[in-house]
């Protein structure tokens, strides 16, 4: 029975391992280990508050804003403060900016090499790739009314021509297919290295196929930077864009053109909201659709995991300002509503189960817990075995693996510690947190008539799910809950966003317009008027899932401070009593051909875009290649 490694597995931000042992072409157990410490827990305590949001947003690079999201809302939770309607609307452009940012980036850059291989691409033909893309973009471009204008996403732009539309001549692709052949014959891949390029997954697709996938792929290295530039308007820099508690720290004026937000710089961010639709629409939605099409054609519907058996979300985007988390005013006000957790959706929507998440589910002890018993972390010997993160401890504690040593690992220890990751739980169970989840909650909700009058944003993931299921041929109940479903709701949650984006300015240049331009409220920046001992919870919608910050302040300074990210929810290690996290159940759910060239299984776990910064950071392991296989080839 191999056992097969494969460390690092992720294509940025390193530091994820993975284990599995395979009998014949079938996973019987797997690992999945955080290979670094995430410390920044114990940088925070004892700090000033308003100053979290610039400290924690540090767990990353990548993600940065989520962080500072979560970690304002956290503390103007504790301290019972209500943002203006502007820094709502603000904060929520923010968001649904990194969101859009993010899938597009994770889609291209770090997943389609999983699924397209520039070596196929060479033997494409290039007239027949120009049809294919004009065919894609009148086939499986997905369209739907937006709430504020009434027009199709096809048909809408603010601009008098769109500057974004993928090219589609035979000169175009000849010209991108003889750059690739000259990477390719010299031997030297470059951002194309570190694949198995011979693996027989790469014959799915056409080679035309291929060919404008990874023309797509070199166009994207260029556009998706400019999609984040409203974090530069209103955060002033990205990544790490600023926040201020209470509000946002932009000072608007619709009058004054010296103002640091002023009319040229939010028709600024106006064109980067309408890129960013054009990109999902024109450029993601039909790459997408083509190449999930073919795979579940070619049986490719393994990899659910614990999609099919327990999915949980917190809900998204406050349409407007509200009084707290805590309180359950976030709750009550949200646009999407996926705030959850559905079990056994696996079995059919029928025999699906829902439970609404509340503020009670916060606060109570069982309700959100992290365990340690697989993790490198140890709890005093008088406690819970899961501790709320109000009360939560970092201690760490190291233990060699089963065979290897400190330094060296050759096999970890399934038995006893094997990652660096806590291991979080919804009332005593794990559960996967992502765009999936998030369309599995609504379309369950929906399904059961558990959601009324769905918003606008509730009605496109439903129509979302519906055109996929009519493309595919198969019902929600059998195409989400799969590898390739969990690829194909990043980008219908990339699509969303986009129109999210564009909602939210609109909300924003209405209520400026009235006058209104506060963006904050510093009525309660001072100590003296703080409570002197309170708690406090930040929620968020992250691209990767459900991220929640906990906060504890006594005498003015952060007493305890926790994250429970999305990548800790889905690479976390299993427990004895709750079974497996979402990438090892995965794994154990995923067929491989070729032991010594998994490429199903980097698939996999690259289908929930992991973000090892933010599950784990800040330990320095120094040490000689371990990996029997690495897909970074830049990894020594």
């Amino acid at each position: 029975m191999p056992h097969v490694v494969v460390d690092p597995i992720t294509r940025i931000e390193g530091h994820l391992r993975v284990e599995v042992e395979i009998n014949g072409n079938q996973v019987t157990d797997a690992i999945s280990s955080g290979t670094a410490w995430r410390g920044l827990e114990l940088v925070m305590k004892d700090r000033d508050p308003r100053d979290a949001w610039a400290y924690i947003q540090r767990i990353c690079g990548v993600c940065t804003t989520a962080h500072a999201l979560a970690s304002v809302r956290a503390v103007e939770d504790a301290l019972g403060i209500k943002i203006p309607k502007n820094a709502n609307y603000i904060r929520n452009i923010m968001a649904a900016t990194l969101t859009v940012q993010d899938h597009i980036v994770h889609f291209y850059h770090l997943h389609a090499l999983d699924w397209v291989s520039p070596v196929e691409a060479l033997s494409a033909n290039p007239d027949a790739t120009a049809n294919l893309q004009r065919d894609l973009l009148n086939a499986y471009r997905l369209n739907f009314t937006t709430p504020t204008t009434g027009q199709t996403l096809q048909s809408m732009s603010t601009e008098a021509v769109p500057h974004d539309f993928p090219a589609a001549t035979p000169q175009y692709f000849a010209a991108i297919q003889a750059k690739v052949r000259t990477i390719v014959e010299s031997g030297q891949l470059g951002i194309f290295s570190a694949q198995w390029w011979d693996h027989p997954d790469y014959k799915i697709l056409p080679p035309e196929v291929h060919l404008l996938a990874v023309a797509h792929y070199i166009e994207m290295l260029d556009k998706q930077r400019e999609l984040v530039t409203p974090h530069v308007i209103f955060g002033g820099k990205n990544p790490h864009p600023h926040y201020v508690v209470g509000g946002m720290p932009c000072s608007i004026s619709l009058k004054d053109g010296n103002a640091p937000v002023n009319t040229a710089r939010l028709a600024i961010v106006d064109r980067a909201i309408n890129m960013g639709r054009t990109l999902v629409n024109n450029y993601y939605i039909p790459d997408l659709v083509a190449i999930g099409n073919l795979y579940v054609k070619a049986g490719k519907v393994d990899g659910g995991g614990l999609a099919k058996t327990r999915v949980l979300g917190f809900g998204a985007y406050p349409i407007e300002n509200y009084s707290g988390t805590s309180n359950g005013s976030f709750f009550s006000n949200m646009l999407i509503r996926c705030n959850g957790v559905v079990e056994n959706f696996g079995a059919g929507v029928a025999n699906a189960a829902f439970h609404e998440l509340t503020a009670d589910d916060l606060k109570a002890e069982d309700g959100f817990t992290e365990g340690v018993q697989h993790a490198w972390y140890e709890y005093p010997e008088n406690s819970n075995p899961d501790l709320h993160p109000w009360e939560g401890i970092t201690k760490d504690k190291f233990t060699e693996p089963k065979v290897g040593t400190e330094t060296v690992w050759q096999q970890l220890n399934e038995q006893g510690k094997y990652s660096w990751l806590k291991t979080p739980k919804w009332k005593g169970q794990l559960c996967e947190v992502g765009p999936l989840a998030r369309y599995i909650i609504i379309y369950t909700r929906a399904q059961k008539g558990m959601l009324p009058n769905p918003t606008w944003a509730e009605q496109m993931m439903l129509e979302q799910i519906n055109a996929v299921s009519g493309v595919l041929g198969l019902t929600p109940e059998v195409w989400l809950p799969t590898m390739v479903g969990r690829t194909a709701a990043r980008a219908l949650d990339c699509q969303l966003n986009a129109e999210i984006n564009r909602f939210f300015f609109d909300k924003l240049i209405a209520n400026l317009k009235t006058g209104d331009t506060t963006v904050v409220d510093n009525s309660k920046w001072f100590p003296e008027v703080w409570d002197q001992k309170c708690h406090g919870v930040g929620l968020y919608e992250a691209p990767r899932g459900g991220l929640s910050h906990w906060v504890s302040i006594e005498d003015s300074k952060i007493s305890n401070y926790q994250c429970i990210v999305p990548t800790t929810w889905n690479a976390c290690p299993r427990d004895d009593s709750a079974g497996h996290g979402a990438f090892e159940a995965a794994m154990i759910d995923t067929a491989v051909q070729i032991p010594d060239k998994p490429i199903e299984i980097a698939r996999v776990i690259r289908s929930f875009d992991p973000c090892m910064a933010c599950a784990t950071h800040m330990f320095d392991a120094s040490g000689k290649e371990i990996a029997a296989v690495t897909t970074d080839p830049n990894f020594r």
